[in-house]
């Protein structure tokens, strides 16, 4: 996990799909601590391609991927949109897998 404590980039709207709802609260969390880790840049699951990935789009104002283990061991994803013209990133989506 990483160690930084500051937030690297603003999620926009925070949004989630019905399957992530769903399994938020079978593990009865809300998921706010993944997004707090998501937006400190712990990117959680992911492979070391797309940690690198995150790392330079926090610079290019790419599109952000995290991946999560739920305690009930399902996989959480966190995608943050990529920055508009205005450096602006509209939204946040927590969602499963194969909901996307």
């Amino acid at each position: 996990m990483s160690t930084k404590q500051e937030i690297q980039f603003p999620l926009g709207q925070i949004v989630a799909t019905p399957g992530a709802l769903e399994a938020l609260r079978r593990n009865h969390t809300t998921g706010l601590d993944f997004l707090q880790r998501h937006s400190r840049g712990d990117w959680g699951i992911v492979c070391e391609e797309d940690k690198q990935a995150n790392n330079e789009a926090l610079k290019s104002g790419a599109r952000l991927l995290s991946a999560y283990f739920l305690p009930d061991e399902t996989t959480l994803w966190i995608i943050t949109d990529a920055e508009d013209d205005k450096g602006n990133r509209a939204a946040t989506t927590m969602l499963l897998p194969d909901e996307y």
